[in-house]
């Protein structure tokens, strides 16, 4: 193919952007993005277009038990491109609404579908070709609307949009986590246009009923339609009023000459006309190359702020950069489009959890973007301000589920110790200490502290509630944080009440021994007592038990998956969940030989979850006890074993970008203890980073002598000056400078002297 077609048709191929030197230049971050990367496997992340945390994802629905739509088996039937999706996330499937479908042949088929070839997704791009009808589809989008490009062959042709189709739907009523149909609405509005909306409950979160509402338009009349109810087609009928049935409506383009017909969806929380007033602000023009290099400039300007250094592989580069993307694509930044509450505030969904992102998601958001994070953490307190608690997590506007504790005040805090200007931390406050003392009541899955009674009491959570292993370690840590922010504020008496109650974790600290470890995190009762077994089964009067161990899994074969003593791990790794107080973690464990004992059999023994939130830190843990190098070392062993530039190149879920946050913090040799102040530093995997950051400062983390050979941090220099503690201050790298890191092949004791810092002593 030569240069110029090329250029004129990069779509196709989806690797290059359009014609401009100064969007050429900019290729240089967006090209090593590749949507692909954790597709296939557990990593369930969308494939299509989208604009940075952007409202609208517009994408192809293969399965529709999938949480992104997505299978990368071509043998699947694709049956549709919707244009709301989540990414990364497990349990059951959320949004897939307002589906549209391009076809030929039978015109008077509602149901249409076709294998797939010629599968193409790029930064802002998603092509495809429908090998049923031979027609190229091809999607970029702006904030709040999808825009499509559709290859006809000549002939009759004709495009569904279906207000009745959505992911997840289950034929048991209020079956968990499944999203159930309410209502729906279609009307012609003319030749060019289709308004509507579709109303959906239910999803991973259980929530209340959503609406999408939406307006496609063309760019070339059709000649006819068909609108239609319960799948049976009414020609000529211009409205399918709500009267709690799936409606739709075919489209027909009767000229043959016509071969390429474009589609505009713009979609909305509040109205149909707030969603055709979404096009016409965002995407008023009909030049789609237009908009996707809008669409990848608008993520030029976030990804050219960490600069890797240019030598650096292209597998590397893809790692890295992909995961900046899969970072920033959730949460939705919805604000203007809340139909529960007016307000001038921030206002964003989809947290789609907190459980999950407070960890390395959102500091890094925090490094690239300080201004987002700080829109992030107010729109959870404009949140409670009208919903009465902040979310752990939310998604169709609609707070849950809560997996352990309420980390929201983790991202509070973190924004309060790396002194994020913006937030009305008396306010956060405020939120914070409701969590911590108000009961939600009803579902306690929905927001606020679960069991809080108990912990309020007892100091621990007994086995009368689910996951009271993980809930009683997180809610310590969430103390933490609020004696933090009390601290600051001046709230001495909340900040020492706080600051106590996170000693909590020790109330469920059991001095048992298991493969050799000691004190471990184990189920109590009300009454203070130890529980050695649990119930696993009843059958004809004889009860089943098994012996509660620190490896013992009572989800999902004994109780349910939400209703074990912890959440998806085993005491083996939430027993090294204190992160505002590893000291005192190694003092319970019997000392830092002891401690790095316990780590080395931890991994041996393959106990660590890659996969797993939990055990973000641990790897890491190895700082405290003055190893930074077997940090290091286990962190690359990780890395290698599990991560990759290929589709399958993911450990597990994404869970909105925190796998992916977790890889590039390592890979630029840093990682945050979210809602403190400092990083730990480990051996990088590149040469040099450069974090261009808002400020106008720039931060540079240099690798010297870094190989496959040079892997041990020798020495490090901060601003030319001797660096010999294992971590760093924000505040470091936000007053710009360069970090030096003297690599060599052995570990000669750097770092060995300072460990980070732990639970401070408060008056």
């Amino acid at each position: 193919m030569n240069k110029t077609k090329l250029i004129c048709r990069s779509l196709m191929a989806g690797i290059s952007f359009t014609a401009l030197t100064v969007q050429a230049q900019n290729a240089a971050y967006g090209t090593f993005v590749d949507p692909k990367i954790g597709s296939e496997g557990l990593g369930n992340v969308f494939v299509g277009p989208s604009r940075p945390f952007g409202m609208v994802k517009p994408g192809p629905d293969v399965n529709k038990a999938s949480n992104s739509g997505y299978s990368p088996d071509l043998e699947v039937p694709l049956f549709g491109f919707s244009q709301t999706h989540v990414s990364g996330t497990g349990g059951g499937p959320k949004y897939g609404n307002v589906l549209v479908m391009p076809f030929a042949g039978n015109l008077d088929e509602v149901k249409q579908e076709s294998l797939r070839a010629d599968e193409q997704a790029s930064l802002g791009y998603y092509g495809v070709t429908l090998k049923q009808y031979d027609i190229k589809t091809e999607i970029t989008c702006t904030n709040k609307v999808a825009f499509y490009r559709f290859g006809f062959k000549a002939g009759a042709k004709a495009i569904k949009i279906d207000a009745g189709e959505f992911l997840g739907e289950k034929p048991i009523p209020d079956y968990r986590e499944a999203q159930q149909f309410v209502g729906s609405e279609v009307e012609v509005v003319s030749d060019t246009e289709v308004r509507g909306y579709t109303r959906i409950r239910g999803g991973w979160n259980n929530g209340t009923a959503y609406t999408v509402y939406f307006s496609a338009v063309t760019d070339k009349p059709f000649a006819r339609f068909s609108s239609y109810k319960n799948y049976k087609l009414s020609p000529g009928v211009k409205v399918q009023v709500d009267d709690g049935n799936k409606t739709g409506v075919l489209v027909y383009f009767d000229d043959a000459a016509q071969r390429n017909i474009q589609m505009k969806v713009g979609i909305s929380f509040i109205s149909a006309e707030r969603a055709r007033q979404n096009i016409g602000q965002e995407a008023p023009n009909w030049d789609f190359d237009k908009v996707l290099s809008q669409c990848r400039n608008s993520w030029e300007d976030l990804l050219k702020r960490i600069e890797v250094d240019a030598a650096t592989s292209r597998e590397q580069k893809k790692m890295f950069y992909t995961g900046l993307y899969h970072t920033m694509l959730m949460p939705v930044d919805r604000t203007g489009e809340n139909p529960l509450w007016q307000s001038a505030m921030p206002y964003y969904d989809d947290f789609y959890a907190i459980w999950d992102t407070f960890r390395s998601s959102n500091p890094l958001i925090t490094l690239i973007d300080p201004q987002r994070e700080v829109n992030i953490v107010n729109s959870l307190l404009n949140i409670y301000q009208h919903d009465g608690y902040m979310p752990d997590a939310r998604s169709g506007n609609s707070n849950g589920r809560t997996q352990g504790g309420s980390n929201a005040e983790v991202l509070i805090a973190d924004a309060y110790v790396k002194k994020l200007k913006g937030v009305n931390y008396s306010l956060g406050f405020d939120a914070m200490l409701k969590d911590a003392t108000i009961p939600p009541g009803g579902n306690e899955e929905k927001e606020g502290r679960g069991g809080l009674t108990d912990y309020n009491s007892l100091g621990y959570i007994s086995n009368r509630f689910v996951r009271a292993g993980n809930r009683t370690v997180e809610y310590a840590y969430n103390d933490y944080c609020l004696a933090v922010v009390a601290e600051g504020l001046g709230r001495q008496q909340e900040a020492r009440r706080f600051m106590k109650q996170s000693d909590n974790w020790k109330n469920l600290w059991r001095p048992i021994t298991d493969h050799g470890a000691t004190g471990f995190i184990m189920p109590k009762d009300a009454a203070g007592k130890w529980i050695d077994s649990i119930v696993c089964g009843e059958s004809n009067g004889r009860v089943t038990s098994i012996p509660y161990t620190p490896l013992a899994q009572d989800w999902p074969v004994c109780v349910c998956w939400w209703c074990g003593f912890f959440y998806e791990a085993s005491s083996w790794e939430y027993s090294f969940y204190v992160p505002h107080d590893v000291a005192a973690l190694i003092t319970a464990c019997g000392g830092p030989e002891t401690f790095k004992t316990r780590l080395d059999t931890f991994f041996k023994n393959g106990y660590y979850n890659v996969g797993n939130e939990p055990s973000f830190l641990t790897p890491d843990l190895y700082h405290w006890v003055g190893r930074p190098d077997l940090s290091s070392a286990r962190i690359k062993q990780i890395i290698s074993a599990n991560y990759n530039s290929s589709e399958a190149g993911l450990p597990g879920n994404d869970d909105s970008g925190a796998m992916s946050s977790w890889l590039d913090f390592h890979m630029m040799g840093l990682y945050p203890n979210a809602g403190q102040s400092y990083y730990v530093i480990n051996s990088p995997m590149l040469k040099q980073t450069v974090l261009h950051q808002q400020n106008g400062k720039d931060f540079k983390i240099v690798a010297k002598n870094l190989s496959d050979v040079n892997q041990f941090i020798q020495a490090a220099y901060l601003n030319g000056k001797p660096l010999k503690q294992s971590w760093i201050e924000h505040e470091a790298i936000v007053n710009g400078g360069e970090l030096v890191l003297q690599m060599g092949p052995k570990a000669n004791g750097w770092g060995a002297g300072t460990a980070p810092p732990s639970k401070p002593a408060f008056n």
